[in-house]
């Protein structure tokens, strides 16, 4: 190989590495930039979510009724406007029932009240993708039984941000 020849592929060499490592940077710092934006995104979402999580209502209901009243409305409607701003926090939607009627009664009860609860929130612009309807029966009381007071205060749906 002629001296020439030599010098020209030694050349090449030289700039293929520089090239190679010019874009080995490249990548790096587009890889860091990346990584750098999602922690960020994850600190928002996390943010957000600790902020949304200051939110709850209750809505309480008469016996045997899976009625949503008109203070369970106004309750109801006031978290939706607290909601607005967190359109991607998800909603946990828990009914309970009190010791009056049956298990299996309270366990349909406790259900039918979280879904009426749902149906408001859904009405009042809460898309039910966000929703988690669940139903505990009488599990969970907030209140013990034994007085008209805390019975009433069972018969609830809490609605949490998930």
């Amino acid at each position: 190989m002629s001296a020439a020849r030599l010098l020209a592929a030694c050349a090449c060499l030289i700039v293929a590495t520089g090239c190679h490592s010019a874009y080995q940077r490249t990548y790096e710092g587009e890889t860091q930039r990346l990584e750098q934006q999602q922690r960020e995104e994850e600190a928002r979402a996390a943010a957000e979510h600790a902020e949304a999580s200051r939110y709850a209502a209750v809505v309480y209901f008469d016996v045997g009724s899976a009625v949503v009243g008109p203070d369970g409305e106004r309750e109801l409607r006031w978290l939706v406007g607290k909601m607005q701003p967190y359109p991607q926090a998800v909603l946990l939607v828990q009914g309970f029932a009190d010791i009056t009627g049956s298990a299996p009664e309270n366990e349909a009860l406790s259900t039918a009240r979280a879904r009426a609860v749902g149906d408001v929130l859904t009405a009042q612009g809460i898309a039910a993708s966000r929703l988690v309807i669940q139903g505990f029966g009488t599990q969970s009381p907030a209140a013990p039984n034994e007085t008209v007071a805390g019975r009433r205060r069972n018969r609830r749906v809490e609605v949490t941000v998930r």
